[in-house]
């Protein structure tokens, strides 16, 4: 029995040192995981400094202005006047085709071009208008008088001018007398042969008298009778017309008695441009101030109506075109300062500034950005329109503050939050964050101050990992 006991002891005893011994093991083994990991961890200390906040985006360089010159009509070209690289004024002559090569129309255009100065500068300087549409108002008002005086007035006699009347009878009776005497006379040589001079006389003179009678009476029945309807209906559309005409003239009078009428002049002036802008069709001009960037064309080349001929940049002004977010667009504005590089030129930044924010976005697969551009403000020789621009429109500055590496911030149960280390253990701070540049994120509140040790890399899962010497369990 006694040795029963005594075995069972020793297994108790054995059991107990292999546990021991596991446990030291595992302590060991935790310790020298959890020295590693910490070994692994970047720390970098919180500072207090400079936070510049921007908005970052990429645009492509473009001139101020820019312009493709193409011929406006067929021909040879007969003249180039400029290279690339040439600084130009605006309405610098380009390029001019030969004067035979040309349409007929635009060879016409010249001798038209005549005529209508001609046309202008008698309307300027001379008379002769004002005199005929004077001379014109006279004629028109003393028709219109004749017309209203003609006119008979409705079923009344055509006058009551007594005196007209009774010369218009005694013209009768005398033509009568005339007549009696005429057949009078007649009736002596009537026996004579046809072809007696006498009697030929006599029968004219009796025919002629004869027809004076016939129009006296005529007349005298005109004055004392009522005109018909028929009568009355012309001699008002006689009155109607000369009244028309009159004021007619009346008015051609009013617009030029002052002067050339202005609307003539204007008319006068848009066919002189006209004929000016399709005579210089046979050449191309600079329609702005700025240098030669591309010459697409050389002597003798027959060219049509689009032909691209030459390139004109203003390169006075460079300007880069970025679209931001809608998100970031309440914090730009116009006048902020603007950091630029570009990847064909390393190692150097240039400053510009933002002239313009679109009022106005645009949707691109689905998101709203805005069109801001930007000037350069201190060009050199090596940036050039069509380059690639990365821009950093600065939108705020502030110094000595506490700041934080953005990649060193998490968010835990809705919580911004960072890890210390902090006498070899994980500590978790709760932070409030205010600007952020691309890089850092200002510190507005939390257990944090200068030289504290962050962790930019803290492990995936910190519960994992137990810093305090003994075994997690």
């Amino acid at each position: 029995m006694k040795k029963k006991s005594s075995s069972k002891k020793y297994w108790l005893i054995l059991l107990a040192l292999v546990i021991i011994a596991v446990a030291a093991y595992v302590i060991i083994t935790n310790n020298t995981k959890n020295q590693a990991s910490l070994a692994d961890l970047q720390t970098t200390p919180a500072t207090r400094g400079e936070l510049v906040v921007i908005v970052g985006a990429t645009g492509t360089v473009r001139a101020n202005q820019s312009a493709v010159m193409t011929w406006q009509t067929s021909g040879r070209i007969s003249a180039i006047n400029v290279g690339v690289g040439d600084k130009i004024a605006s309405e610098t002559v380009l390029a001019e085709l030969l004067d035979s090569s040309l349409p007929q129309s635009v060879i016409l255009a010249r001798a038209d071009l005549v005529t209508a100065q001609r046309n202008l500068d008698n309307l300027l300087n001379s008379n002769l208008a004002q005199a005929q549409a004077q001379l014109n108002l006279a004629n028109a008002k003393d028709a219109y008088d004749r017309a209203l005086w003609s006119n008979p007035q409705g079923n009344t006699a055509r006058t009551t001018d007594q005196n007209k009347i009774d010369a218009a009878r005694a013209a009768v009776i005398l033509a009568q007398d005339r007549v009696a005497d005429a057949e009078e006379s007649y009736e002596r040589v009537e026996s004579r042969d046809d072809d007696d001079p006498l009697k030929a006389g006599a029968l004219s003179t009796l025919a002629n008298a004869r027809q004076n009678l016939q129009k006296a009476q005529q007349d005298l029945t005109y004055l004392i009778q009522a005109p018909d309807a028929e009568e009355i209906a012309i001699s008002d559309a006689k009155v109607a017309l000369a009244l028309a005409q009159y004021e007619d003239a009346m008015r051609e009078w009013e617009r030029v008695k002052d002067g050339a009428d202005p609307a003539d002049i204007a008319a006068a002036e848009s066919r002189i441009t006209a004929l000016n802008a399709t005579i210089n069709l046979s050449r191309i001009t600079a329609p702005f101030s700025g240098t030669v960037t591309e010459v697409n064309a050389m002597l003798g080349d027959q060219v049509t109506a689009g032909t691209q001929a030459f390139r004109i940049d203003d390169l006075s002004r460079l300007l880069v075109d970025v679209q931001i977010p809608e998100v970031d667009i309440n914090n730009v504005q116009i006048g902020q300062s603007v950091d630029l590089t570009f990847d064909a030129i390393a190692n150097k930044q240039y400053q510009g500034k933002v002239t313009a924010v679109a009022n106005v976005g645009t949707v691109q697969s689905g998101l709203v950005n805005f069109k801001v551009t930007i000037e350069l403000l201190n060009p050199d020789e090596q940036v050039r329109p069509g380059m690639t621009a990365a821009v950093n429109i600065i939108i705020n500055q502030l110094e000595d503050v506490l700041t934080v590496p953005k990649r060193a911030v998490r968010l835990v149960d809705n919580q911004t939050i960072v890890y210390l280390l902090k006498n070899g253990a994980i500590v978790e701070v709760p932070l409030k964050i205010g600007a952020s540049s691309d890089l850092i994120s200002e510190v507005l509140s939390g257990d944090l101050k200068e030289g504290d040790r962050i962790i930019l890399n803290p492990p995936s899962s910190i519960m994992d990992m137990d810093f305090s010497g003994g075994p997690p369990f």
